[in-house]
């Protein structure tokens, strides 16, 4: 049965999930806004269950066992893989009586929710995903056949199968495209993508090539060295606003952007 939940809100929006007796819903800690007496919290490694039927199986499966052997690191407990992926969910389940639970995104936007029938997969970009029911299950998936050190390079998405409801969120507004109204093909700043169809074909590339036009399109384009590429048909959500960006009018507020105008490729002097 779809996750009863309703989301509120304007500039940032928060998910209000009510859960009936016995029901569970799994999000990330970060995401946690506020819960009835009556709904119990427990907090269980990724690597162990993240949540779904199917649950995170390791070693050698599902998100820990997945990272683990992609990125060669071991997550604790509470601390986030160097992907940007959560060591741990929370899972919330109601006790005796029907039972709420809030959450909300990381960085002010907007939340949708998702549902999940089983048929089509949805793959979700870093910051992405808030809570799923535990109908649903999510994985780590390494995409575009290039995997940056940290994670921040979009090539590692999480993977939502299973049946039900999914909520989602995106920085400033979410944009919903499908390549197929635009020849079949549209390139993005990685930091952009939210969330897309299974249907869709993801890949990363680098932006120009090691030589003069390519060093001058990374420094004065302020897109980094790599685009995402979403091909085929289906649905594509996209988020008007990024750490990245934030990040910067933030420092650019305090009177101190060091990044210099290769957008940290190449540090502004000092002295």
């Amino acid at each position: 049965m779809t996750l009863q939940q309703e989301i509120v809100g304007n500039a940032t929006q928060l998910a209000v999930v009510s859960l009936r007796p016995g029901q569970s819903v799994y999000g990330e800690a970060g995401t946690f806004l506020f819960k009835t007496p009556n709904v119990t919290v427990e907090t269980r490694p990724a690597g162990r269950s993240g949540g779904g039927s199917g649950g995170q199986r390791s070693p050698g499966g599902g998100a820990g066992g997945l990272l683990r052997q992609a990125m060669g690191t071991s997550p604790q407990t509470g601390r986030r893989a160097p992907t940007g992926e959560p060591a741990a969910f929370q899972h919330f389940t109601a006790q005796d009586d029907e039972g709420t639970v809030g959450f909300t995104g990381v960085l002010p936007g907007e939340l949708r929710a998702l549902e999940l029938d089983g048929t089509c997969a949805w793959f979700a970009g870093r910051n992405a995903f808030v809570a799923a029911e535990s109908t649903v299950d999510l994985r780590i998936a390494v995409q575009g056949g290039r995997t940056g050190t940290k994670g921040d390079d979009g090539s590692v998405l999480g993977k939502l199968t299973g049946h039900g409801t999914v909520i989602i969120a995106g920085a400033g507004t979410f944009i919903d495209l499908d390549p197929a109204d635009f020849g079949g093909r549209i390139d993005v700043a990685t930091g952009c993508v939210v969330a897309f169809e299974e249907s869709i074909r993801y890949d990363v590339r680098r932006v120009g090539g090691l030589n003069r036009p390519g060093l001058v399109n990374t420094v004065l384009g302020g897109e980094g060295l790599s685009l995402a590429t979403l091909e085929g048909g289906g649905r594509v959500i996209l988020q008007s606003l990024t750490l990245e960006s934030l990040a910067g009018a933030l420092r650019k507020a305090r009177g101190g952007d060091d990044q210099g105008p290769a957008g940290g490729v190449f540090p502004t002097p000092t002295g």
